[in-house]
């Protein structure tokens, strides 16, 4: 029923073809919908190379040592190292060409690969290193060459230092300002969260190392080298749930920023050929690629070619303030106010981000 705005229409092929309004073809993930070069690249790389490096040199310290934490470490690398091949894969695959059965790409693998990270994560990482820490705890081995575990480790702290580093100075140019935690929350890009959160419970598990084997050198008990072990799974543990949270949240959709709808409903308002917006729906179909689907409110006396020119420019107006608003159904209506339900998510999206004055 027009004017009704809290049960909105579906665009569906009885809608104006949004394809006759596209000669641009806007909505392609490829080429551009997933750039090679989108933010987070190289932290995963970076990453990379320092895992592989660190898991080679804590495997050869327990060979030496014997130290469970030194082996928990070491798989930790390798799980790290198996994640960022993870993160590239994703990366690699949400680039492929839309298909008739995924008309809207596949931008959203990146967030399923990196849910698998968690897993990976909390399976291999903090169960592996939780099993070995009891183990440890209850059947007590001594520590060997305790200076090699020391070298190793300042090694490895060194190297993920760098990692973290990068990671950083790539998640600063996205934060804008913003908390670290409320990056990791809203960031749409799932490579430099899991990077971030990756690295820093590394830097955290060495440093559990280096005081579970000083304290086994130090007090001659070797069930501290256990309880070091134990922590860095414990640690890895709350991680991994940290990152499925968040991956699982964006795998469901998330919705377009809070900036880029306030943008969106100001780019749709600014033509005379839009009286308002009565609701909008926006979701993530990728880190660099949006849907936006509204509800807008056109002149009762405007004929059908007026109204469809009015949405292309309306369209043009909203590609050009979000770029990344891949793929747009705007569907014509008559506005009444008094049946607006303020409850409805999709007209608080517009109310409560009204344009800039």
């Amino acid at each position: 029923m027009p004017g009704q705005p809290a049960q909105p229409r579906t665009p569906g092929p009885e809608a104006p073809d949004p394809g006759a309004r596209q000669p641009a073809a806007p909505d392609r993930p490829a080429p551009g919908a997933e750039p090679a070069h989108s933010p987070g690249l190289t932290a995963v790389v970076a990453a990379l190379a320092a895992n592989l490096g660190i898991a080679a040199t804590k495997f050869v310290a327990y060979f030496i040592t014997g130290s469970a934490s030194m082996l928990a470490e070491g798989v930790h690398s390798v799980a790290d190292s198996g994640n960022q091949l993870l993160l590239l894969l994703g990366r690699n695959r949400a680039r492929r060409d839309r298909t008739e059965e995924h008309p809207f790409g596949f931008g959203r693998e990146r967030y399923f690969y990196a849910f698998v990270v968690a897993v990976v994560l909390f399976t291999v990482g903090a169960l592996f290193s939780i099993y070995e820490g009891i183990h440890k705890i209850m059947h007590p081995a001594p520590v060997h060459s305790p200076v090699v575990a020391f070298v190793v480790l300042a090694i490895a702290i060194v190297l993920e230092s760098l990692s973290l580093r990068t990671a950083v100075r790539e998640s600063s140019e996205q934060r804008n300002g913003g908390n670290w935690l409320a990056f990791i929350r809203r960031a749409k890009a799932p490579e430099l969260p899991a990077i971030l959160l990756e690295d820093m419970a590394a830097l955290a598990g060495l440093l559990l190392a280096t005081v579970g084997v000083g304290l086994t050198v130090i007090t001659g008990n070797e069930a501290w080298d256990g309880a070091g072990s134990l922590a860095i799974g414990l640690l890895l543990g709350c991680v991994a749930v940290i990152l499925a949270v968040e991956m699982k949240s964006l795998l469901i959709g998330e919705s377009a920023s809070a900036e880029d709808e306030r943008a969106i409903v100001t780019a749709l308002q600014a033509g005379p050929e839009v009286e308002c917006v009565i609701h909008m729906r926006t979701m993530h179909l990728g880190p660099e690629s949006v849907l936006v689907a509204a509800k807008i409110a056109v002149r009762p006396c405007d004929s059908a070619e007026e109204v469809a020119a009015g949405i292309d420019a309306a369209e043009r107006r909203v590609r050009a303030a979000v770029p990344i608003a891949k793929v747009i159904y705007l569907e014509p209506d008559l506005y009444r106010e008094s049946r607006a339900d303020a409850a409805d998510p999709a007209i608080r999206a517009v109310r409560r981000r009204p344009p800039p004055k």
